[in-house]
């Protein structure tokens, strides 16, 4: 069997297409380093340095809500090894620091917000500690990691996410700590079976920087290699680096395409998640209010992420005071406006479709217009089908938002798009690669048309589309 028809047959967890739907949501990096100024804490500060006076998390999640966002991902314990609940298991966190007077819990704080306000909560715990004097020494510091797991996995309520980076240096004793990454995956699979375990694990890989830069032909079938640990360890920064926050032209751009994955063997559904922060810096640094990205910006990032087949983790820090800045809730709240006028109505809605074919009366074109359950699927023999929206009156459009219904694998490998310029002479406005998940396309000048035609070009077993969505911006 070719490499592509077995690539066509892996299909994603029922956890990986609820992280999927998630789209976009926050990080929220807290903790000892946003007191000391620094990016990777070396464990030696102490505890007496952690004190948010003026802590709201309701106003985190509002601020994050108000964004457009989804769910939060809270930086429980960094490198530094400082955490942000009453772990048992420590003395290095927050009960020996004056915020609450010792009886602070941040992470309660804000997973009773994301509560409150509807919004996922998930937990990152760095592997590296650089503070506590178990780590390097194998099995011990492993069973401290697995037990501080347990607690957030089971004291905070439903988790959507355990976030874990491949950060991997050397502790007090100058050694370095192998990970016992299945134990910490059984542990999560336990106690939160429906969370996604990101990055360094099987359900959703990293993009490859921190730039915010997506791939215009994101597969999420890649070979099993891909979702190897130590890979994800290799390409990860080794210290904090200013440059490795920007860098992405190291990437590597293509790794699902038919001549990318020739030869290959196994595959595995590996999702890409694509994570950058809203300021230069991860940790909150007055010297940087200046610096929070524009809202052109991240709309740019957005479409190169979200708008490509991956989902988006933008980090929006909280400040000293244990809030997030004026500037930064301002421009979440622009940038979510921003992404209403960009896509406002969905002009398709209650139209109607047609297509060159239809597997049969239940995959029917008229399925990717409706707000219901449903997809279109083609004949088997209809090589290049189309799909042709009609908007049954003149209308302007600038953009397209395409969804495969990946339930079914992810299959076309390219498309393109056209407008009825009069009746029956067609113009091509768009040539693109793959679908998956979400695809946007935006126009480069908008069309005023009676139709709008998707004619895919290549696909692999089978064609599908779940949604096909039409917009004008305001």
């Amino acid at each position: 069997m070719c490499e592509y028809i077995k690539a066509a047959q892996v299909l994603p967890s029922k956890r990986q297409l609820d992280w999927q739907k998630n789209e976009f949501y926050a990080f929220c990096h807290f903790g000892m380093n946003t007191f000391t100024g620094k990016e990777w804490g070396d464990g030696t500060d102490s505890p007496s340095k952690f004190n948010p006076t003026e802590l709201d998390a309701e106003q985190w999640v509002t601020s994050i809500k108000s964004g457009g966002m989804k769910a939060l991902i809270l930086t429980c314990k960094h490198h530094d090894g400082f955490c942000l609940w009453p772990s048992k298991y420590t003395d290095y966190s927050v009960k020996a620091s004056p915020f609450r007077d010792g009886g602070g819990d941040v992470v309660r704080e804000v997973s009773d917000a994301c509560r409150k306000h509807s919004i996922k909560f998930g937990v990152y715990l760095s592997p590296w500690d650089r503070h506590d004097e178990r780590y390097g020494k194998g099995g011990e510091y492993n069973e401290y990691y697995k037990n501080q797991l347990r607690e957030l996995l089971t004291n905070y309520g439903d988790i959507f996410c355990v976030w874990l980076d491949g950060a991997c240096g050397e502790g007090k004793n100058g050694k370095v700590q192998e990970y016992d990454w299945a134990g910490y995956y059984k542990v999560i699979r336990e106690l939160q079976p429906n969370a996604a375990i990101c990055i360094c694990g099987p359900d959703v890989r990293w993009v490859g920087n921190e730039a915010g830069v997506g791939r215009e032909s994101e597969w999420s079938v890649v070979p099993s290699y891909y979702a190897v640990n130590e890979f994800t360890q290799e390409k990860s920064q080794k210290e904090d680096n200013k440059k490795f926050r920007k860098k992405h032209n190291e990437m590597v751009m293509d790794l699902g395409s038919r001549k990318a994955i020739k030869g290959a063997e196994e595959f595995v559904w590996y999702p890409s998640e694509t994570d950058t922060s809203i300021r230069p810096g991860w940790f909150y640094h007055e010297n940087e209010d200046h610096r929070v990205k524009s809202v052109d910006k991240l709309m740019d990032i957005y479409l190169s992420s979200v708008g490509n087949n991956s989902a988006l983790l933008l980090n929006i820090p909280p400040d000293k005071r244990g809030l997030i800045c004026k500037t930064d809730e301002l421009t979440l709240d622009s940038f979510a406006r921003k992404l209403k006028r960009t896509f406002p109505e969905n002009l398709a809605e209650n139209k109607s479709a047609y297509a060159t074919s239809e597997k049969d009366e239940a995959h029917t074109a008229q399925n990717v217009l409706s707000q219901f359950d449903g997809y279109w699927e083609c004949a088997s023999d209809d090589e290049t089908p189309e799909i042709t929206v009609d908007l049954e009156e003149p209308t302007e459009i600038d953009s397209a938002v395409l969804m495969e219904n990946i339930a079914t694998g992810q299959q076309i490998e390219s498309f393109e798009i056209y407008y009825e310029k009069k009746p029956g002479k067609w113009k091509r406005i768009a040539k693109k690669t793959v679908i998956g998940y979400k695809k946007i396309v935006p126009f480069k000048k908008s069309v005023k048309t009676r139709k709008i035609k998707v004619k895919i070009t290549s696909y692999r077993v089978k064609a599908t589309v779940l949604k096909l969505e039409l917009y004008k911006s305001k």
